[in-house]
């Protein structure tokens, strides 16, 4: 069952579901965030890692480059906080979103991205926050197209849906210890 305004409402005020939670949509001279229907448009923070094999130390050694996620190479990231971030042309950058979730035992949370930056060739991919996480999201912002692209730091990034199992799960994230339980700021690539 997917959830309602009331409850995603009732959850955060009750629970701290989410933190800071805006009760209703905010989009006067900004893209939307904040309670709609059947969701909540989340926000992205005003720090950001944007990718790039400039610094890479393989390329000084003369070695392929290869995206690796279980060997991230963290000199691949630039760190850049603003108002805004600009993505280069057919790449990605990875933020956090301003909000803290703690998702509860029976729900499944997930994201899409706003259609204003999807008509834009912007795609944004946040994995499910499963049963019983905690944290700050990470939002990694793919740029499509062949120009630079734009992002607005602290405005609407995706839309939060949250679904119901009304028995719960067996094991929960928090269960089995996920490695990306309570995570704040960006956290990049890790394998338990």
């Amino acid at each position: 069952m997917i959830k309602n305004d009331r409850w995603i409402r009732e959850m955060s005020r009750k629970h701290g579901m989410i933190e800071p939670f805006v009760e209703a949509q905010i989009s006067k001279g900004v893209i939307s965030y904040g309670l709609s229907s059947y969701g909540y448009d989340i926000r992205v923070a005003d720090e950001f890692k944007i990718f790039t094999s400039v610094n890479t130390k393989l390329i000084a050694e003369g070695k392929p480059i290869i995206v690796d996620p279980k060997s991230f190479d963290e000199g691949s990231f630039v760190d850049h906080k603003g108002e805004f971030c600009i993505i280069p042309p057919n790449s990605f950058v990875l933020g956090r979103s301003v909000e803290y979730f703690r998702i509860p035992r029976n729900i499944l949370a997930l994201c899409l991205g706003k259609s204003t930056y999807a008509r834009c060739g912007i795609i944004v991919n946040i994995t499910p926050a499963e049963p019983e996480w905690e944290g700050q999201l990470v939002i990694e912002i793919s740029n499509t197209s062949p120009l630079p692209a734009k992002i607005y730091a602290n405005e609407g990034i995706a839309q939060m849906i949250f679904l119901e199992c009304p028995e719960g799960c067996e094991v929960s994230y928090q269960d089995r210890k996920g490695k990306y339980q309570k995570q704040q700021g960006i956290v990049t690539s890790k394998v338990a």
